[in-house]
């Protein structure tokens, strides 16, 4: 019997080890910290071992076969590769599942937009009758759900980290959206590193499938272009950011498919080039037109990306807490029609400001940092956009929005930054401001109901009263 160590007990380690525990495999989880107690209670029950607090002794085992690690791990630490150097093999969540599956995959990866895009194929895959699940970087793990409930078809979202981790592993759709700088501080701040793990969604393309890609994205295309591509060229499908649009009508003309405007359920171009990318992906597993349609239309965007929250006194209020670096927020600053309030700030990720400049000075109004640390946000904007105005809270940072915001002006949490320094984490981030928010608006629309007694003496010996509500 194989022995098998999974490293990291979060999501995609316990989903790892429920399925080698199913595999009939000599399964054990080591986790640098404290395990939670709902997925202790897993490994309980289950019987398997695991370790907690530091990599004690399970890791010092000369008896493994495989090890399964976290995609937070780092391939270059010092654990991972006191495993590689013993000819180990280390695999990620992904790449253990993929091998135990005979389902069909579509993957997703790109710096910014694969949750959105990822999300919205398995809408309309799972709106047209399909058997399918929606795993990677987002939901259940992939192992748990080959190991507890297996579907016919997979929308995956794959992060760089867990690119790094596959072997094996060819969708019959991957979809490469974007690479812009983001998380260099993993690949030694070299972005061709990046780049590198990002190309391994088509490691085995030469096998089969499709990929389709982002023709307007130099990072992307450079890298096709330092690679021989003769073997695949013809399954290669290239989209760019142009989509036509006249009478109301978007035309997304590489998928030879038109849809209203008002069906359209995201906004921004960076959106259209989603809805584009994940059309095609469509049509590449035989659905229909009408059929991606009406899933197309159907389909509601996730918190955090975007989210309208609420008017107060004529001003928008958009929650884009997503928005963890530059490339996202340009997205988000370009997507916006009307002058801008622009709330920004966090825990820098070695961030350059610089492709934000023309948007920040023709569309923003102000700038309220919410951060800790904003000297280089101050530094970098402050000869293009003069206010700018330091916040410690959420609530500190709306009432200073909301001053410097007219009627008919949008106030955008778009943040370019980790959320580490002042919340737990993005979601934290963006329900505090949405919360806050409606709060606000609710005491205002409410407010205090005064009620007045008013006499008034229309004829000698007659009295009409009425009771007036002030709010």
């Amino acid at each position: 019997m194989s022995k098998v160590l999974v490293i990291g007990a979060v999501e995609s380690g316990i989903g790892a080890a429920i399925l080698a525990k199913q595999l009939d495999l000599d399964v054990c989880v080591s986790d640098q910290g404290l395990i939670s107690p709902d997925r202790k209670e897993i490994l309980q029950r289950i019987q398997i071992a695991f370790e907690e607090g530091g990599h004690a002794q399970l890791c010092d085992s000369d008896e493994i076969d495989l090890v399964i690690k976290s995609p937070g791990i780092s391939p270059d630490s010092p654990l991972i590769q006191r495993f590689v150097n013993k000819e180990i093999e280390v695999i990620d969540e992904i790449e253990f599942a993929y091998r135990y599956s005979d389902a069909r995959f579509i993957a997703i990866t790109g710096s910014n937009g694969k949750t959105t895009t990822t999300k919205l194929i398995y809408h309309v895959l799972h709106q047209a009758g399909m058997n399918v699940g929606l795993a990677g970087n987002i939901g259940f793990s992939l192992a748990r759900q080959v190991a507890e409930k297996e579907h016919d078809l997979y929308v995956v979202e794959m992060s760089s980290f867990q690119l790094e981790g596959i072997t094996s592993f060819q969708p019959e759709v991957g979809l490469i959206l974007n690479i812009t700088p983001d998380h260099l501080d993993r690949y030694n701040y070299e972005l061709s590193n990046y780049v590198d793990a990002k190309f391994k969604m088509i490691k085995n393309i030469h096998n089969g499938g499709t990929c389709i890609y982002n023709i307007s994205d130099s990072n992307i295309t450079n890298k096709f272009d330092s690679i021989d591509t003769s073997d695949f060229h013809d399954r290669l499908i290239a989209v760019d950011f142009d989509v036509a649009a006249d009478s109301g009508m978007v035309h997304f003309q590489k998928a030879a498919i038109s849809i209203s405007q008002g069906e359209l359920p995201l906004k921004g171009k960076h959106n259209l080039f989603n809805i584009h990318c994940a059309i095609l992906a469509c049509q590449q597993l035989g659905l229909t037109d009408s059929t991606i349609q009406k899933g197309l239309t159907s389909f509601i965007n996730d918190p955090h990306r975007l989210e309208h929250i609420c008017f107060i006194n004529d001003v928008e209020y958009i929650n884009d807490s997503k928005a963890t670096n530059v490339d996202a927020v340009l997205y988000a600053l370009d997507a916006m029609e009307k002058p801008i309030v622009w709330i920004v700030g966090g825990v820098d990720k070695g961030n350059d400001y610089s492709p934000l400049d023309s948007l920040v000075q023709d569309r923003v109004r102000a700038i309220v940092c919410l951060g800790k640390k904003n000297e280089k946000i101050k530094s970098h904007f402050e000869s293009i956009q003069p206010i700018i105005i330091e916040t410690l809270s959420v609530q500190e940072a709306i009432k200073v929005s909301s001053l410097y915001a007219e009627p008919g002006d949008v106030v955008l949490l778009s943040p370019a930054c980790a959320s580490f320094d002042l919340f737990k984490n993005y979601i934290d981030r963006g329900e505090q401001f949405r919360d806050v928010l409606l709060q606000q608006k609710k005491i205002m629309e409410e407010g205090i109901s005064h009620t007045f007694q008013i006499t008034l003496n229309r004829s000698e010996g007659s009295n009409t009263s009425d009771q007036t509500n002030m709010n």
